[in-house]
């Protein structure tokens, strides 16, 4: 019985020797903060394409753009060569993109020099589309390597036909802009989308809206005076109700001046003085160059409510009429001025300030408070206060 006994405890001996060996056989897994790394097979990897970016396909050289006669045109995608039909566009477009005219219509009156920079002053003359003193010179235009002619304004009746043929003649693409007092807002818009600068004429825009806002608020709130505008070195030439050439008189005054066919010229409608004395305006606005200087002491006008009463007034010019002429931008200003002029309680503002970032807007220049009074000196002062209690 012991020896079956002691046989079975080195039995259980020698397994459990035989158990130990293979523990220590195997080497524990130190722990590790590498991180695992699958190890490459030899199988062959599938090249992935990359997917296709849209930013790296070419931008198109085109676009098509809708103008305000509803012409569909083709435009170069990047526009830095403008050409324009005429003054009133040139004004319009010298404040939106003065660095990419190729040339201005007209040239710049001479107190222009003093407002602008050097080489927008010394542009070429590309002369005009309609009317005007001078024709479009094709030949001049052709030269400028220009990218596209813009008209801004009242369309006339054959503005397509017009536009259409004179983008087949000269492979150039002509486009139009409509604008009024009203909506130059719009149209500061229109020509942005066209030239791609939607920031920059949003200012210009927004600026225009605002203005033409308050002179409306204005305008609804007074009692307008009896007015006349004229023209002509004779004093015998009006600005006509309802003409497009009167959109400011009219806002801002009861204009006298109703005749059967108003003129679309910027010289207005020929009267007589027989005509001037029954209308009998209490104001007179002056046209610049006209007789403003030498009325007060003309027997023949002395009769005049507004020249007995000492409220007649030129307009100021520089560098262009103020109240249009041609009927551009600019006649912002005319509605800043006339509503000071003739209205100074409602218009609450001081009018050098509203003058002068007119002229930082549209002109690219810093105004001078000389230069304003110089702007100004036969247009306010000590003859509005005379208006005033008439207000």
């Amino acid at each position: 019985m012991m020896k079956k006994t002691t046989s079975l405890l080195l039995a259980i001996l020698m397994l459990f020797a035989v158990f130990a060996c293979a523990k220590t056989s195997e080497p524990d897994a130190a722990p590790t903060d590498e991180p695992v790394v699958e190890q490459p097979t030899d199988a062959p990897i599938e090249p992935t394409e990359a997917p296709e970016n849209p930013t790296d396909a070419p931008a198109p050289e085109t676009f098509l753009f809708t103008d305000s006669a509803g012409r569909e045109v083709e435009l170069p995608n990047t526009i830095d060569r403008v050409a324009v039909s005429g003054p009133l566009a040139q004004i319009v477009l010298f404040a939106l993109c003065p660095e990419k005219l190729v040339g201005i219509a007209s040239k710049w009156d001479k107190t222009a020099e003093k407002f602008l920079a050097t080489e927008y002053y010394n542009l070429p003359e590309l002369g005009q589309l309609y009317g005007g003193k001078g024709e479009l010179n094709l030949e001049t235009l052709l030269a400028s390597e220009a990218q596209v002619v813009i008209d801004v304004g009242e369309p006339k009746d054959s503005i397509k036909e017009d536009l259409d043929a004179l983008s087949e003649q000269t492979g150039i693409p002509f486009v139009h802009v409509t604008a009024t007092i009203a909506t130059m807002g719009d149209a500061y818009r229109k020509l942005g989308e066209l030239l791609h600068m939607p920031d920059e004429a949003e200012a210009l825009a927004a600026y225009c809206e605002t203005v033409y806002a308050r002179t409306l608020a204005l305008a609804e709130s007074v009692e307008k005076v009896d007015l006349l505008y004229i023209t002509g070195d004779q004093g015998l030439n009006v600005i006509a109700k309802d003409s497009y050439h009167a959109e400011v008189i009219d806002l801002l005054s009861n204009n006298l001046a109703v005749v059967e066919s108003p003129s679309s010229k910027g010289s207005g409608n020929e009267v007589d003085m027989e005509q001037i004395l029954l209308w009998n305006p209490d104001v007179i606005l002056f046209a610049p160059d006209s007789i403003f200087e030498t009325v007060g002491g003309e027997d023949t006008w002395a009769n005049v409510a507004a020249i007995q009463n000492g409220t007649y007034y030129e307009v100021p010019f520089g560098p262009y009429n103020w109240m249009g002429f041609p009927p551009s931008v600019q006649r912002l200003l005319g509605m800043l001025w006339m509503a000071k002029l003739l209205y100074p309680d409602a218009a609450d503002y001081d009018l050098y300030a509203e003058v002068a970032e007119y002229f930082r807007l549209f002109y690219h220049c810093e105004l001078s408070e000389a230069d304003y009074e110089e702007l100004v000196a036969n247009s306010i002062g000590v003859q509005a206060q005379a208006l005033a209690p008439a207000a």
